[in-house]
């Protein structure tokens, strides 16, 4: 029989309506110059990405770069790409501590004129990695309602 600390835990979920096109969200997530506009927690931030190769297998890198001083770089691999409907990759901090690969999944919904963006984050370490993870993506998603208003 399992014992607690084997199940796996829920994925973290966040939920956002934009009222732009699909196509338009899709683009923000998907274009390396609209992603680096707005892919960060807060805008204390800015992010340089240094790498989007956007096909199953390819890669993405991005720094973002606290206006302290700090850099957290991301780093990940595609694993589905379904335009402009679902994206799928891998992510992880480069870190010397880092744990294993988690895996993000977006969808992106029609909703009359409108687009629900769903985020489902899966394979976090532990609940504290999913408490940050949880208001990092909330975060982020209001700087991107910033950025496509």
């Amino acid at each position: 029989m399992a014992t607690p600390q084997s199940q796996p835990e829920a994925p973290v979920q966040v939920t956002r309506t934009f009222s732009a096109p699909r196509d338009r969200v899709f683009r923000a997530w998907t274009d390396a110059k609209q992603l680096a506009l707005w892919f960060h927690p807060t805008a204390d931030y800015t992010t340089v990405v240094t790498e989007l190769n956007l096909r199953v297998g390819g890669g993405y890198r991005l720094e973002m770069h606290h206006k302290g001083g700090n850099i957290h770089i991301l780093r990940g691999t595609y694993q589905e790409i379904l335009p402009p409907e679902r994206l799928v990759f891998t992510w992880n901090w480069e870190r010397p501590d880092a744990p294993l690969d988690s895996v993000v999944t977006v969808e992106f919904l029609e909703r009359a004129g409108s687009t629900e963006v769903v985020i489902s984050h899966r394979n976090l370490p532990d609940a504290e990695s999913r408490a940050k993870h949880t208001e990092g993506w909330a975060g982020c998603l209001g700087q991107l309602q910033q950025y496509l208003a």
